[in-house]
């Protein structure tokens, strides 16, 4: 530590840009000082792309905070915050970076505002590596809602690679406190629903074969579901470029969505992109868990801050999860502990991830 400068290796575990997001996210919740070293040492064009440094502007800009060392290619800056306070904030990749990853580092800030908070965020709706949009909306959302806030999320305009272009409005009420969660009983699947899209100069039949094909191969496995999958054509006037994509969720009894998608590309048979998306939907539903592999990280740091035991069910641990617990667990007061789950079916590979939570007090309300 220099002074009382938290010291984080960017380059371990995951060492990606999700150690970014953690630790920017709360340094800025709990006031402390940051330096960030090794920044995304482990992939092929290490330091800071446009997306990371978007999302440390946008911290920096919701706390007054001051930030050194933000320049693309940076491998290690430091980070001040300030105070967090509301109201309008615009962060925009200027490339098809993630507008999902721009909101998971500024989401768990702005809940722990003086006022409500608008987020203007721009760059890429569906993009590799990281969230669709559509499953922020459909997944992320109702779940981490249970959480006890709510947020309002505009598609204004979605984007796709190369040139982004899209924006996402996100209006967030400040709260005084989280509630852990309990998500543990998987129930059964009662419904099964998506949408297949495609925009720009791509024709609807795409998206019509990525639902067919989606439904054939679910069908394999789960035969006595209606499974709805919608084809559509994203308006021209809310879209920019091209791009198409699909996602599939399953809802269950208890009320868990779980979730598979894929995006097309250039190359790409369509049928395939269907396939894609309904096999990672069957085997996060063949592990047992509540949650799929793409929330069980996004929840972490919110169940850090929650006040008491959050205990969540999920399949085996991914890297980002694993990543995600240890700088939580470095930077809170929060204790996770993660046990295989005594089941009843052997051959489900499931674990408890419990979190006593630190117990995060709004200090402006």
């Amino acid at each position: 530590m220099d002074g009382d400068r938290v010291e984080i290796d960017g380059g371990i575990m995951e060492g990606g840009g999700q150690i970014l997001r953690v630790s920017t996210a709360l340094s800025c919740l709990l006031g402390l000082p940051l330096r960030v070293r090794r920044i995304r040492a482990g992939r092929s064009q290490p330091g800071l792309r446009p997306q990371h440094l978007s999302g440390l502007e946008i911290v920096r800009d919701l706390c007054d905070g001051k930030l050194n060392g933000g320049e693309i290619g940076s491998t290690e800056i430091t980070f001040t915050p300030g105070n967090i306070k509301g109201g309008t904030h615009i962060a925009d990749t200027k490339t098809a970076g993630s507008v999902c990853l721009l909101m998971q580092v500024a989401m768990p800030c702005v809940l722990f505002a003086a006022s409500p908070s608008e987020l203007h965020l721009k760059g890429g709706t569906n993009a590799e590596m990281a969230p669709q949009i559509d499953y922020t909306v459909m997944v992320f959302k109702p779940i981490v809602e249970k959480f006890n806030f709510t947020f309002n999320c505009d598609i204004k305009r979605r984007g796709y690679y190369p040139q982004g272009g899209g924006e996402v409005v996100v209006q967030m009420s400040p709260v005084k406190e989280l509630s852990p969660i309990n998500l543990t009983e998987r129930g059964t699947v009662t419904k099964i629903y998506g949408r297949a899209f495609v925009a720009g100069a791509l024709p609807i039949k795409l998206a019509k074969d990525m639902s067919a094909a989606a439904v054939r191969c679910i069908r394999k496995e789960i035969r006595d579901l209606y499974i709805n999958i919608q084809p559509v054509r994203e308006p021209d006037d809310q879209a920019v470029g091209t791009g198409s994509g699909i996602i599939i969720v399953a809802e269950t009894s208890t009320g868990c969505l779980l979730a598979g998608s894929s995006l097309g590309k250039r190359g790409k048979n369509s049928d395939k992109v269907g396939i894609e998306a309904a096999e990672m939907l069957l085997k996060n539903l063949k592990h047992g868990g509540t949650v799929d592999d793409s929330l069980q990280d996004q929840l972490i740091i919110f169940m850090a801050l929650a006040k008491g035991v959050s205990r969540v069910k999920s399949g085996p641990i991914t890297l980002h999860t694993q990543t995600a617990i240890h700088f939580a667990e470095q930077l809170t007061k929060a204790k996770f502990t993660v046990t295989k789950s005594e089941e009843e079916d052997p051959s489900n590979d499931t674990y408890i991830i419990e979190c006593q939570g630190m117990g995060m007090i709004n200090p402006n309300l």
